[in-house]
């Protein structure tokens, strides 16, 4: 039987039109496809930055300024090494009521026998005259402190006035292990040790 042609053929139109509007929806839709979503974790969107990872374990922190030093201690004293502790002649900064006060005596321990540096460390020796900055350890029935990184935590005492004068000479134990400045580092002087004032320690202590 023969087929009539003009029945059929807007059948065959209809359905061409049909797929030709499917195919730019298609196309329109790929066009306005959502960016990919960035990756989660526990439902969050992963944070872009990251924390700057923890020092090595058994490796001290650095100071690079006398203000870091005091802003960290818990307390900073002056005064002597003595035979049975140390003798506290000054307070110039607590943190906290620490309960030491001029006269005191306190009690002074080494750095942890872990800690890498440790064998570069100076000793604090009886009749040495010095302004510490010390953290409190936790717990304990005596206050015990530890100078903050070893020698960092350590300036010795001398010249004109060196019992309580503002004009006496403050140095850093350390050559290599030493803040470069008071309120501000100085790279030049990394490596080169650190020298100020009694004077000038006290003031940081007062306003670091």
């Amino acid at each position: 039987m023969a087929v009539d042609l003009r029945r059929t053929l807007p059948w065959w139109a209809a359905a061409a039109a049909v797929l030709a509007a499917a195919a730019l929806t298609a196309c329109g839709n790929a066009d306005r496809a959502e960016p990919a979503a960035a990756p989660t974790t526990g439902g969050a969107v992963a944070p872009t930055a990251t924390a700057p990872p923890a020092p090595p374990p058994g490796k001290l922190r650095g100071y690079g300024t006398v203000r870091q030093l005091t802003e960290t201690a818990d307390l900073v004293v002056r005064g002597e090494v003595a035979s049975a502790g140390f003798r506290v002649d000054e307070v110039l900064r607590a943190k906290t009521d620490t309960g030491v006060r001029a006269g005191a005596s306190i009690r002074l321990a080494s750095l942890d026998a872990g800690v890498a540096d440790m064998a570069h460390m100076s000793t604090l020796d009886v009749g040495q005259k010095v302004v510490l900055y010390l953290s409190q350890d936790a717990g304990g029935a005596t206050p015990t402190f530890r100078t903050l990184s070893g020698d960092f935590g350590v300036f010795d005492v001398t010249g004109a006035g060196a019992g309580a004068g503002d004009d006496a000479v403050a140095s850093s134990r350390s050559q290599a292990m030493a803040v470069t400045g008071l309120r501000t580092e100085d790279a030049t002087a990394s490596g080169h040790g650190f020298r100020t004032t009694l004077g000038q320690l006290r003031a940081v202590a007062q306003r670091p």
